[in-house]
C-alpha cells in the first residue's frame, strides 16, 4: 500500500496516527480543510530535521481529532486539534533537551516550543511567535530547562 506523502519525509498516516484512537475506534483522520494546516507543519518538521542532522524524526501525535483530544485530555484549545502542531522525538539526533535546546537557539521559525520531557512539541507560528517553554512538575516555565 503507497503511503501519501505531505512532504518528502513525512506522510499523512504518521500525522494521524494515534494508538488511543484505534484502541478506542476514534475516526482521527484529518478534515480537508485542516490539510493547508497539515502541510505547513509538515514543512516545518522538514526544516527542524534538516537542523538535527537530517535524522529520523518519529512522529508521536500531531492531529488530533476533538474526540480524540478530549479522551487523552487535551485541552480544547489544542493547536494539535487543527492539524497545527506536532510531538515528536529524535533519538538519533539526541535527547528531547537536546533537540529543544538545538531548535531554540536555531534561527527557525515556529509558534511553541516546548521540552516535554520525553518529546518535544512544536507548533507553526500563529498566535504565538518563538514561544519556548518547559513542563516540569506539572506547570510551563518560560525557556527550555534542563529537567
Amino acid at each position: 500500500m503507497m503511503m501519501s506523502k505531505i512532504t518528502p519525509h513525512f506522510t499523512l498516516a504518521e500525522f494521524t496516527k494515534s494508538e488511543y484512537a484505534e484502541r478506542k475506534c476514534l475516526n482521527n483522520a484529518i478534515p480537508k480543510a485542516l490539510m493547508p494546516n497539515a502541510l505547513q507543519v509538515g514543512l516545518l518538521m522538514e526544516k527542524v530535521r534538516s537542523l538535527l542532522d537530517d535524522k529520523m524524526i518519529i512522529v508521536n501525535s500531531m492531529y488530533r481529532s476533538p474526540a480524540v483530544n478530549k479522551a487523552v485530555g487535551g485541552v480544547i484549545t489544542s493547536e494539535h486539534c487543527k492539524a497545527l502542531a506536532c510531538d515528536f522525538v529524535c533519538p538519533a539526533f539526541g535527547t528531547p533537551y537536546q533537540i529543544a535546546k538545538k531548535i531554540s537557539e536555531s534561527n527557525l521559525e515556529y509558534g511553541q516550543l516546548i521540552y516535554e520531557g520525553t518529546w518535544v512539541h512544536i507548533s507553526v507560528a500563529g498566535r504565538h511567535k518563538k514561544k519556548t517553554l518547559t513542563m516540569k512538575k506539572g506547570k510551563y516555565h518560560i525557556g527550555i530547562l534542563d529537567i
